[in-house]
């Protein structure tokens, strides 16, 4: 099997240690501006600098979203960051605006450039004028099919890689390009403030005002909120198609999710590296977070609608503790939601069989003091573990069936 490599998203630098441990070869990440995600926590240049540093002594390797469509008053700044990024050693950026490629090309040769998604490329042709550009690496429009995949592959250069968005949030504009929310908020997707006004619930009224028969639920009606993409399932075929780099959605969501995403994921693409396919328990792992119904994407099936009906799937399991320290059979642990002695918590690790799990006995804090409710939000806990943990593992609750 051709070599792979799982980007994870890094919205601060928890995100990105969370990435990397849970077995990310890459992370994408924004500065505090020029990336379309203005409300993520962000990088400033030192910690930037840092987590350059972090990655490259791991082997893992950091790329920096540039992907505004920029306006003319944007590139004395622009050129300020590029000349930072070019020196800290980022290892490529993610462009969108073709001014912004021009840039980067005539004045920071030796920055990789990587082609947002935002640029929707959707065929050979214009794959093939980007690669004449100088650009490594094309992010593929969302709604290519396997075939088209493959006929860009074939007719680019092979020094040319392809990347695909393989799970996360998907958005009802073609390729993310959105107006909507600047057109009702006054705050541009396109310059990375997107308050996604496509999650909320509307009516269709015709100009009679009569309301229109549509598909609701107790909530309301959800017409542009589309469903989440998920292609674990259909990994080996992508990567038939010639797909290097497999991309998560969700800079803006938390910890536990990057943990859960990145685990499966890793898991999923060393089993198809070992022959095997990929086990089914994966893909109930993702089932275990705050998610829109699944798709697996344009490429797979187009007959099914994106638009999903309702706003959020529930989700099945909390996230209670991060495992900071295990020595001689005791972990400490830092809780981030409730749980008590007797509760059953199952392990998210890189290491070991999936869905392991073990019975909280005896909790003390870090003054020794006996606590049977840890209720107190990143309050330190000690108890004995009868399963192998380590430090980076995350905790959450027991999965209820039925």
């Amino acid at each position: 099997m051709q070599k792979i490599e799982l980007l994870a998203p890094a919205g601060n630098l928890e995100k990105l240690n969370t990435a990397f441990y849970f077995g990310a070869d890459a992370v994408y990440l924004g500065g505090k501006a020029f990336g379309l995600r203005a409300q993520a926590d962000n990088f400033g240049e030192e910690e930037l600098r840092g987590a350059v540093e972090r990655a490259h002594r791991d082997g893992k390797k950091i790329y920096v979203t540039v992907n505004i469509f920029a306006r003319d008053r944007d590139f004395g700044p622009l050129q300020e960051w590029l000349a930072f990024l070019t020196e800290c050693g980022a290892d490529g950026v993610i462009v969108s605006d073709l001014g912004v490629l021009s840039l980067c090309r005539k004045r920071y040769p030796s920055l990789s450039v990587h082609v947002s998604t935002q640029a929707n490329t959707t065929n050979r042709y214009a794959a093939a004028f980007y690669a004449d550009l100088g650009v490594e690496r094309i992010v593929l429009a969302r709604e290519l099919t396997l075939d088209e995949i493959r006929g860009i592959r074939d007719a680019l250069d092979p020094a040319v890689s392809l990347e695909c968005f393989v799970h996360g949030a998907m958005c009802v504009s073609y390729s993310g390009r959105c107006l909507l929310s600047e057109a009702l908020t006054g705050r541009s997707a396109n310059l990375g403030n997107c308050s996604q006004p496509c999650r909320l619930p509307y009516t269709l009224v015709d100009p009679e005002g009569r309301r229109l028969g549509i598909e609701e639920d107790g909530r309301g009606s959800y017409l542009l909120n589309s469903k989440d993409l998920c292609a674990i399932g259909v990994l080996d075929r992508l990567i038939d198609a010639g797909v290097e780099s497999f991309k998560i959605e969700g800079r803006m969501k938390t910890s536990y999710y990057v943990a859960t995403v990145v685990n499966a994921y890793r898991r999923a693409f060393d089993a198809l590296a070992r022959g095997e396919t990929v086990p089914s328990v994966l893909e109930a792992e993702l089932d275990r977070i705050s998610h829109r119904a699944y798709r697996t994407g344009f490429g797979f099936d187009e007959t099914e609608t994106i638009a999903n009906r309702s706003v959020f799937a529930a989700r099945e399991s909390r996230f209670l503790a991060v495992v900071l320290a295990v020595s001689d059979g005791i972990a400490t642990v830092e809780m981030r939601n409730r749980f008590r002695s007797g509760d059953r918590l199952e392990i998210i690790s890189p290491y070991g069989a999936p869905n392991r799990s073990f019975v909280v006995g005896r909790m003390t804090d870090e003054a020794g003091r006996e606590i049977a409710d840890a209720k107190f939000v990143c309050q330190r806990l000690r108890f004995a573990v009868s399963e192998e943990l380590h430090a980076g593992d995350f905790l959450r609750s027991e999965r209820k069936d039925g």
